[in-house]
């Protein structure tokens, strides 16, 4: 696992580079997304926990981030070796997070709530010493505006392929017969352990790693160098608005599985549905990422929430049988689903920079960590208020019949409620400080104190 600095002077990344670095996340995107749109569900449904008590534990076993994030972020910084600072990490992480994904997607048919929160824990734990350091070598591997896009866009590419691909395999599964949450999870988990592996192995293998910047002059470490991340407005509006966007996507994701079974009455269609949000998704990354090098990465990042906002408001008028109308308002909101993702990755990037400059040495794992701890926290928060909400209207998924105020009520929960906390994310990202013509300035002034 040779180390392959780049030279100061990065040329452009070859498609097969990129490639190679987003493979992957073909896999590795797994993990999390069914903790929304299965787990809850499948714990609630199947293993018969309280809803309330499920969502409970996904959300405490966030905490555990709070000491975790920023110590894997600092240590993935400073810990060099012959191999680099990334590439150790997700050798290390895979085999973690092979085992703690095993064992929440495909548990034994008693369990506990406390079961679910330790084994959570140690997903997400796991995932930071994977996810983490491998966000932060994507953000590194190129200085340019438009090609951390790319990058970024790649490797989300990769991410819904995975999806498409597991969604398929569901489909094909439902079609034989087998529409059960523990089958449908053990597959994904079987998927995950296989195929996570050997895409590590070639990403590290052929990707290269990018030697960290350290520039001349004084250099903030300890107190002073924290009290310039927080007086960075760049990345504290980027941290308000992923929390801001995470919830109100978590929300949803959430309770998709839900609505299908007890609003629209087809719970069968949830992995269709689910593949053409993502196909969807997929096929308009290219006009996103068109948009964005026109106005700019911050403001294709607001219209791009707005419209999941936008399609969301009309989502409490689905009703019984409505299942041609749902589907196609879940497809068109999803439409910009996969571009918030890698837009979001990208601006991160440009927001290191600005801290570059500022602190005299590169902390893309650190800034990482806090950013990974807030989109954490959106989940949390979102699988929360997207399972405690219903339930105080009382909604619970194990009834059969509810009235038809409750379903109004969850309804507006999952329409409008997460189109309100979008909605809030505008005035920070529309005039974000960092251009393209601002961030190729931040790059002229590094490259002149590098050491």
């Amino acid at each position: 696992m040779p180390n392959q600095p780049f030279p100061k002077n990065v040329p452009a990344l070859t498609h097969k580079l990129m490639a190679l670095y987003g493979l992957p996340h073909l896999t590795h995107s797994m993990v999390i997304l069914p903790l929304v749109l299965f787990i809850p569900s499948f714990y609630a449904d199947d293993l018969g926990l309280p809803l309330a008590s499920v969502g409970m534990a996904i959300a405490v076993s966030r905490l555990l981030d709070v000491f975790i994030d920023p110590f894997m972020g600092i240590l993935s910084d400073r810990w060099h070796t012959r191999w680099g600072r990334r590439k150790p990490w997700l050798v290390v992480g895979t085999p973690l997070l092979i085992l703690s994904t095993w064992m929440v997607f495909v548990p034994h048919e008693s369990v506990s709530v406390a079961y679910l929160l330790i084994w959570t824990s140690l997903l997400f734990l796991s995932f930071t010493v994977f996810d983490l350091p491998y966000k932060a070598w994507g953000a590194e591997l190129s200085t340019d505006y438009n090609e951390r896009s790319r990058i970024a866009a790649w490797r989300e590419a990769f991410g819904a392929s995975g999806h498409i691909l597991f969604l398929l395999i569901l489909m094909i599964m439902g079609f034989l017969g087998y529409h059960g949450n523990r089958e449908h999870l053990q597959v994904i988990a079987l998927m995950v352990c296989v195929g996570l592996p050997v895409f590590v192995t070639l990403a590290v293998l052929k990707v290269p790693e990018k030697t960290s910047e350290q520039l001349n002059g004084l250099t903030h470490i300890g107190w002073s160098g924290m009290k310039l991340i927080f007086r960075n407005q760049a990345f504290m509006r980027t941290l308000v608005t992923l929390v801001l966007f995470g919830t109100g996507l978590m929300i949803q994701a959430t309770l998709h599985k839900m609505v299908l079974k007890h609003i629209v009455g087809r719970p069968e269609l949830f992995s269709p549905m689910i593949l053409a949000e993502t196909v969807a998704s997929l096929a308009c990354l290219p006009l996103w990422i068109g948009l964005s090098y026109k106005i700019g990465k911050h403001r294709t990042l607001t219209l791009a929430g707005l419209w999941i906002g936008l399609w969301s408001l009309t989502l409490p008028w689905v009703g019984h049988g409505d299942i041609e109308l749902y589907v196609t308002l879940i497809v068109l909101r999803g439409s910009s689903l996969a571009s918030i993702i890698f837009l979001s990755n990208s601006i991160a990037a440009d927001v290191v920079d600005h801290d570059t400059l500022a602190s005299g040495r590169q902390r893309t794992g650190f800034y990482f960590s806090l950013w990974g701890m807030a989109i954490k926290m959106a989940i949390g928060l979102g699988v929360f208020l997207g399972t405690s909400l219903p339930a105080l209207y009382g909604f619970e998924p194990s009834v059969t019949i509810h009235s038809p105020a409750t379903e109004f009520a969850l309804m507006r929960i999952y329409g409008w409620l997460p189109c309100v906390i979008m909605l809030l994310g505008f005035p920070f990202m529309w005039n974000f400080p960092i251009t393209r013509e601002k961030q190729q300035e931040l790059r002229t002034q590094i490259e002149a104190r590098l050491k």
